[in-house]
């Protein structure tokens, strides 16, 4: 996402996006100081206001910072770039529009966080290099709408995540997960709402969508072997090109005129 588009979705964004967000409460040598007091034990930041801080390169593995405030607001987005949250307690925290180019969340609890807006490239599009990881982290019931391709969410549990297009906010456009070329193989996503979602290309194999909603999104191309689908709504869904060994359909809802799929 470019700095003109941050622009753009700080002036026109819900307002609860950038909530808490007028100053940190910690400036970053402090929050350094307070990291190195812990010694790897974990730091407990919870319910801090760290926005619009640069925490690039930081440890904050196995941090607690339920509640916290990590986002950012126009151009002085908070900045996790490098950053290590490996382990982290995250629950209810707030990352809309954070920078996580490279952030390494892996088996963090994100439980119910927000994270909207994210800035995952420095160009257009998200690059390999640059993708944050997300793998074995606990997402359930998390808000997400953000660029997210190439990321690496293997075996992470979405289960009842937020994810599809609000069509009630749509003033700049389709606001979505966008997870192309995604890694998600045995990522959990039943009852998640992935509605208009993009999942071009993405590994989804084992990966549970029970009870997803999944109308409209696009899973061209996308390896769903052995996926469990039993019980989703499809409806309008595009499978063009996806591969579908072992995929399970049991119960689906609108297959109908879901495209791609044998008849």
């Amino acid at each position: 996402m470019t700095r003109r588009a941050m622009l753009a979705l700080a002036v026109m964004a819900p307002a609860g996006w950038a909530r808490r967000s007028a100053a940190a409460d910690l400036t970053r040598e402090q929050l350094a100081a307070l990291l190195a007091e812990a010694e790897g034990r974990g730091a407990a930041l919870g319910g801090r206001s760290l926005a619009g801080l640069d925490l690039s390169r930081l440890d904050l593995s196995r941090a607690v910072l339920d509640g916290a405030d990590l986002s950012g607001a126009t151009l002085y987005a908070a900045k996790l770039v490098d950053a290590k949250l490996r382990g982290a307690r995250l629950i209810g925290a707030v990352l809309n529009l954070a920078w996580v180019m490279r952030a390494d969340f892996t088996g963090a609890d994100l439980t119910e966080a927000s994270l909207q807006g994210l800035v995952t490239s420095t160009g257009l599009e998200t690059s390999p290099r640059e993708a944050p990881i997300f793998a074995g982290a606990n997402l359930t019931g998390a808000r997400i709408t953000a660029r997210l391709g190439h990321a690496d969410l293997t075996g992470a549990n979405l289960t009842r995540a937020r994810m599809g297009a609000d069509m009630r906010n749509q003033s700049m456009g389709l606001m979505r997960a966008e997870l192309p070329s995604a890694r998600l193989r045995g990522a959990d996503l039943s009852g998640a709402d992935l509605g208009r979602a993009l999942l071009r290309f993405a590994d989804l194999r084992e990966a549970r969508f029970a009870g997803a909603n999944l109308t409209g999104a696009e899973l061209v191309g996308a390896n769903l072997t052995g996926a469990d689908l039993r019980g989703a709504e499809i409806g309008s869904a595009d499978f063009t090109g996806a591969t579908l060994d072992r995929a399970v359909f049991d119960a689906v809802k609108g297959r109908e005129s879901a495209r791609g799929l044998p008849r």
